[in-house]
């Protein structure tokens, strides 16, 4: 069973930036196709897929409205997601969740963290 945590969310201002953190337990370790995503969900709004990576390759997916600002990245060793959010946009405002995936479907979430930009 596989167990998210996210951290790191806040209240930043415009142009600044955030590195959000998803401890994983529970995934198949030796799965080199095993795939982790950001997923966020603003106000009033569907929840939309922002970026993705394969956790046994290189392989990085991002939406376009994030695509030159975030980067996602894992440390294996340490069982952990991340997300680096640069150049922060009041509408990027919004509940960050991280989740296993396949594709752009998450099978297994995180409670999310909170991200402001204002």
């Amino acid at each position: 069973h596989v167990q998210l945590v996210e951290s790191g969310g806040g209240l930043v201002q415009p142009g600044g930036s955030l590195r959000l953190s998803c401890a994983v337990s529970g995934y198949p370790h030796r799965d080199s196709t095993y795939c982790l995503g950001w997923f966020r969900q603003a106000p009033g709004k569907e929840r939309e897929g922002i970026a993705g990576i394969v956790v046994g390759g290189t392989q990085t997916y991002y939406a376009e409205s994030v695509k030159g600002r975030f980067t996602i990245s894992r440390d294996n060793a340490k069982n952990t997601l991340y997300l680096q959010l640069n150049s922060l946009k009041t509408e990027d405002t919004a509940l960050y969740y991280c989740a296993q995936t396949t594709g752009w479907s998450g099978n297994y979430w995180g409670q999310g963290t909170q991200v402001t930009v204002s």
